[in-house]
């Protein structure tokens, strides 16, 4: 049996990977394993062919007889939050995250707004395989209408999480990508008093994450510096991420959130252990500079769903990755690029601090190059064999030379792509390494690809 999913659930090109059968038998799937009575809350973000596939998945629950709620286009944790609030039954989520226009995805989460264990995923993926699949049934429709009051419960929790804090007097710019940030950031920033200005601010899933967004900072230090803005955000499709940058244009990635945010719980004596939880693609600058000032990194496997089993381990209150995924207690640990965002600006507000004076407390990066080799194949379903060589040539390079050089290598979860992190404290050594691997690997590869 082939998997289907990934690290971040099931993604791929549309009418490729991801086609509207699938998302049928997917749905149908979904309906006849959730047994409990309430309804599955679906969302997606603006790409073109959410829609298709929300028909698709719709359909396939109302044919096993389970009935659904549909939010529309929202940021993906708008789910797990309303899941948990409503007590729906199940939630799902069509998007591609950070990925270009023509993929898409599905996200699938349990009651209790938690992404669905192996195990669930498991069932799913035998039921599609045992089903008929080619029957489509005929059930007279059960679903329930789309409901728009729901996006407010979310916007007004998120409100909620600043406590009496407001953000009078800031200026801020939030790059909100063409995607699921357009439904509702701009408007949360300005009732907390911000001066806002949304850039990329339209529902258009022609440009979602094209040139804008968490990806592509260029959009946004431009905004910041023609309207002398104190600070910006930059979100990705489905806003369960953000990056930050400042007034100068200095980026504050995933790593400089954790510190910076993670520092304030330390000095408040609130980290578990004093420690965070973070990945293998983290910046050896920021662990060597945490662990300096008493607290422990934790390092993960890529993707959210090992930082959040981490997390629940070693009982922390923060993790999250160097691209802006960052997983908090204030929202039961559900990546919101949106809640980071207000976070960062609280912060800024209470300490009477420009986030360029913040970020200057922060650690200093080591040199990082990533390298993606485009791969023409998927590798998680590709034979064993070749698997097997392309995993013993990623672990001969992906060797740590010494306590200040690190290589790590691995398949992505949401693109037929191999990333490569080549990080030291010299550039040039950087730079060597990353050439020097990339071109042994893609020669290896390249090999492999011929027999296909």
């Amino acid at each position: 049996m082939q998997s289907l999913f990934g690290t971040d659930g099931i993604r791929g090109k549309f009418n490729k990977e991801i086609t509207y059968s699938l998302a049928y038998k997917v749905g149908y799937a979904l309906g006849f394993i959730v047994k409990t009575k309430n309804p599955i809350l679906i969302g997606r973000d603006t790409r073109i062919s959410g829609e298709i596939l929300f028909e698709a998945i719709s359909r396939g629950l109302n044919d096993a007889g389970k009935e659904f709620v549909y939010l529309g286009i929202c940021p993906t944790p708008a789910i797990p939050f309303l899941i948990k609030k409503e007590k729906f039954s199940s939630g799902v989520m069509i998007s591609a995250s950070h990925n270009p226009p023509e993929f898409n995805g599905i996200k699938i989460f349990d009651k209790n707004g938690e992404k669905i264990k192996k195990d669930f995923e498991t069932r799913i993926e035998l039921f599609m395989e045992r089903a008929n699949n080619n029957k489509l049934f005929s059930n007279k429709n059960k679903s329930i209408s789309k409901n728009d009051a729901l996006l407010n419960i979310y916007t007004k929790g998120l409100i909620d999480t600043m406590g009496n804090e407001n953000l009078k007097g800031m200026k801020i710019i939030l790059d909100t990508c063409y995607g699921s940030a357009t439904t509702c950031a701009e408007d949360i920033f300005k009732k907390l008093g911000a001066d806002v200005k949304a850039i990329n601010n339209e529902k258009d899933g022609f440009k979602i994450n094209l040139n804008c967004g968490s990806t592509c900072l260029d959009p946004l230090k431009k905004a910041i510096k023609e309207n002398e803005a104190d600070m910006g955000f930059s979100f990705d499709g489905d806003a369960d991420r953000v990056i930050g940058v400042d007034s100068k244009g200095k980026i504050l990635d995933g790593d400089h959130i954790l510190f910076l945010w993670g520092r304030e719980l330390l000095e408040e004596k609130l980290l578990t252990n004093n420690t965070i939880i973070s990945t293998r693609m983290a910046n050896l600058g920021f662990e060597k500079t945490w662990n300096n000032i008493g607290g422990i990194l934790h390092r993960t496997e890529v993707g959210d769903k090992f930082i959040f089993d981490a997390i629940k381990e070693k009982q922390a209150l923060l993790g999250g990755e160097q691209s802006g995924h960052i997983l908090s207690k204030i929202n039961n640990f559900c990546g919101d690029g949106i809640l980071t965002a207000l976070q960062i600006s609280k912060y800024c507000k209470k300490k009477n601090i420009s986030l360029e004076s913040w970020l200057k407390s922060s650690f200093i990066p080591y040199p990082q190059k990533l390298t993606n080799i485009l791969l023409s194949f998927d590798f998680k379903n590709m034979k064993n064999s070749y698997k097997n060589f392309i995993n013993q040539s990623i672990e001969s390079l992906s060797t740590t030379k010494n306590n200040n050089c690190r290589v790590y290598i691995r398949p992505s979860g949401t693109e037929p792509v191999l990333r490569i992190l080549v990080e030291a404290q010299n550039q040039k050594e950087v730079d060597f390494l990353s050439t020097k691997i990339t071109t042994e690997l893609s020669t290896k590869i390249n090999k492999i690809s011929n027999d296909f």
